[in-house]
């Protein structure tokens, strides 16, 4: 079990160096943001869309395969059963809801216990009989209670799948196209931003895109140190975790003998030890920081990058344009 190869959240891949490294961390935010706001109120084949762009700007950014197949692999997977646990759940249309009691009572207690029979109706005159099979089918139908089967106008059907239990229907496939596309695109997104973004890149594009809001007195330079110190404990975590974890097995502990009482004493051992050895670590970086003379942000700055617009960054920001573009013409619902 290795949870920093398996689950590579908030980890930067150094080497190699594509051309998702080489852009702006502005623009690739920007770019995250519309990634996360373009399946709202979209169709479905514009969110199948969003779905496979992400695929091939991984394939085409030449991320080694070792890196996103695993990742990709369990999150299409994942997002497929969604899909068809949601499509084959009720949808809730077919739902009736009768009241109770009727609207007016006295008037339902005063109506006669037999109702009335119609009055025959008159037959036209038709000497050659036109029109008689069809006359006794529609006769013989109401006599027998059963209803007339209609041709439909449109080859429209709300039902699309019905075989036993299972039933598909247009709206429970729109909710699992939905729901299955979003869970994808926000989760690859951000797993694909932080595979190609350092946490410094991160938090100086960040402070650069809320640098107005200083006329405001908001604390943009703590707001940005505190971001990259959680960005760069992420890892630790996870390091602590994936230890913890191993140490329990490789004691061989027999938890059918433990019994659930004692297993939960075990397990809760380990999450007090998890908790003390992520306060050691956060007291080791601000112990550091002290040695090294920190006392506020503004008084040690470090600048990790020059935020510099290159060739590359404005030809993303021109697909971005033409991505929001096709979004506003064909990807509204219909």
């Amino acid at each position: 079990m290795d949870l920093l190869r398996s689950l590579p959240l908030g980890l930067y891949l150094e080497q190699p160096i594509t051309w998702l490294h080489r852009l702006d961390p502005r623009i690739k935010l920007i770019w995250l943001m519309s990634f996360l706001a373009a399946p709202l109120l979209a169709n479905a084949i514009w969110r199948f869309s969003l779905v496979g762009l992400l695929i091939v700007i991984t394939l085409t950014a030449l991320i080694p395969l070792r890196v996103w197949r695993q990742q990709m692999g369990w999150l299409l997977m994942f997002s497929f059963l969604v899909m068809l646990l949601v499509a084959v759940a009720p949808d809730g249309m077919d739902t009736s809801y009768q009241p109770r009691l009727p609207d007016n009572e006295l008037a339902f207690a005063e109506q006669p216990a037999t109702l009335s029979q119609m009055p025959p109706q008159r037959r036209s005159w038709n000497p050659l009989d036109w029109g008689k099979a069809a006359n006794s089918e529609v006769a013989n139908s109401k006599t027998d209670g059963a209803s007339i089967a209609l041709p439909q106008p449109t080859p429209y059907r709300y039902v699309l799948f019905d075989w036993g239990p299972i039933t598909v229907t247009r709206r429970s496939l729109d909710l699992a196209i939905r729901v299955s596309t979003l869970l994808f695109t926000l989760i690859y997104s951000s797993t694909l931003y932080l595979l190609t973004t350092a946490p410094e890149e991160i938090t100086a594009g960040i402070e650069s895109l809320m640098r107005p809001l200083q006329r405001f007195n908001f604390p943009i330079t703590e707001i940005a140190l505190t971001l990259t110190l959680s960005l760069r404990f992420i890892p630790l975590v996870m390091e602590e975790v994936q230890n913890l974890v191993r140490s329990v097995r490789t004691r061989a502990i027999n938890w059918q003998k433990l019994g659930l009482r004692r297993a939960a004493q075990v397990w809760l051992m380990v999450a007090e030890r998890l908790l003390e050895n992520l306060l050691l670590r956060a007291e080791q970086i601000s112990s550091a920081m002290k040695v090294r003379g920190f006392t506020s942000p503004n008084q040690h700055r470090v600048q990790w990058h020059q935020l510099r617009l290159k060739w590359g960054d404005w030809l993303a920001l021109l697909g971005l344009t033409v991505l929001w573009g096709a979004r506003f013409i064909w990807g509204g619902e219909a």
